[in-house]
């Protein structure tokens, strides 16, 4: 058993140089890492750790806080929405399917997190995984009332 886990990190480290894309929570970053993540220092120390791994962008989620983005080493905190929280179970899955709608939609990095914290804070308003989940049209009226 303790082989087959030796392996399995040894297939994982080598795997780190491929992924152009790696979104953390900040305790899984902290895992990774061993870097514990208090602040925008320790999240860019984190961060910096993961690109020598060979990642290009890390974004580490901190809750209510916002997500530091870092891509190559140039890193920033994009700052999330004040809600009141009901539920969340989905604000993890939500967060990550708005994150790649706006990716693939060619947003800028930073737009496109503001548009996943969106769609993320709106389902933690909501009960339930599934129903949480907003639909377009709710984020996009969300990010209107924001401006």
């Amino acid at each position: 058993m303790r082989l087959t886990r030796l392996r399995l990190a040894n297939f994982l480290t080598n795997c780190w140089r491929w992924w152009t894309l790696l979104r953390q929570t900040k305790r899984k970053a902290e895992k990774l890492t061993g870097i514990r993540v208090e602040n925008d220092e320790d999240a860019a120390k984190a961060a910096q750790v993961l690109h020598e791994k060979g990642i290009r962008t890390v974004l580490i989620t901190l809750g209510s806080r916002g997500v530091w983005a870092s891509v190559n080493g140039e890193g920033q905190r994009v700052p999330g929405f004040r809600v009141q929280a009901v539920d969340t179970i989905a604000a993890g899955d939500t967060f990550n399917g708005a994150l790649i709608t706006a990716l693939l939609e060619e947003k800028p990095l930073p737009e496109a997190i503001r548009f996943a914290h969106a769609a993320a804070a709106i389902a933690v308003t909501r009960k339930g995984a599934q129903p949480s989940v907003p639909w377009r049209e709710e984020i996009d009226a969300f990010l209107d009332r924001q401006r």
